[in-house]
């Protein structure tokens, strides 16, 4: 009998050892009974020290030359020449040329664009306004295979992306307290993100925002195993340098 019951401990014990690693590893658990997840919040906001990209046209090219942003040195009808980014400033305000003083802040990419050609109509005929966030990156710091900061050159980026653009996690990596810092203006928001729940796809942290930055931290075995390879090699060292100084006195 007490054979059997060591057998059972025996058992149970390894079931729930195979199942702890599962639970801490595998992505969106219990993604099968959510419902259809409408996510329609994710246009990023145009920030202060955000560097715009700016270009307008219309039916009449040359018309709309006064309204872009050239670079002073070049003459307007040079080919090819770059425009200049917008920097927007510490108030939300951008100097746009003709137009003067807008506040662009708060505003996303498309309602900037709606915007400039309602402003433009009066002068240009059938304006149109392509707007790029020049400085739209993320960073993935911690346990992940190649940390770093990652230019986006798309319209919306979700933490899944910014996860694969890294490498995905190690295997030290803690998936259920992922870290993201997000800006507010002079304020930053901290918020935890837990990879393996399926309610990661209704989180407002799922699409990132410029300038986030995403950091997994390592979990238990790798913060002790760090701190025993660190003394290891402090024991290491003062052994042996004991060694040496009594081989000296000895000789």
């Amino acid at each position: 009998m007490k054979l059997k019951h060591l057998v059972r401990s025996l058992v149970l014990l390894l079931f729930i050892a195979s199942c702890a690693p599962k639970k801490k590893l595998v992505y969106f658990q219990g993604v099968d009974a959510l419902e259809e997840v409408e996510n329609t919040n994710y246009s990023p906001k145009i920030k202060p020290d955000d560097q715009l990209s700016i270009a307008v046209n219309s039916l009449d090219p040359s018309a709309a030359i006064p309204f872009n942003n050239f670079q002073p040195t070049l003459g307007v009808n040079a080919a090819n020449v770059d425009l200049l980014p917008y920097l927007v400033a510490k108030d939300g305000t951008i100097d746009f040329p003709q137009l003067g003083s807008l506040k662009v802040a708060g505003l996303t990419r498309l309602e900037l664009m709606e915007l400039l050609k309602q402003r433009l109509e009066p002068f240009l005929v059938q304006p149109t306004v392509n707007i790029q966030i020049l400085n739209f990156t993320v960073t993935i710091l911690g346990e992940v295979k190649a940390p770093g900061a990652y230019k986006i050159d798309k319209e919306r980026i979700s933490i899944l992306d910014a996860v694969g653009l890294a490498g995905d996690l190690t295997v030290h990596g803690m998936r259920n307290n992922v870290l993201v810092i997000r800006e507010h203006q002079e304020e930053k928001e901290f918020v935890r993100v837990d990879l393996t729940a399926a309610n990661l796809f209704e989180s407002p942290m799922y699409y990132l925002q410029q300038n986030d930055v995403v950091y997994v931290e390592p979990n238990k075995p790798k913060v002790n195993s760090s701190a025993t390879s660190a003394a290891t090699g402090v024991w290491i060292s003062i052994t042996s340098l004991t060694i040496a100084i009594i081989t000296l006195i000895t000789k």
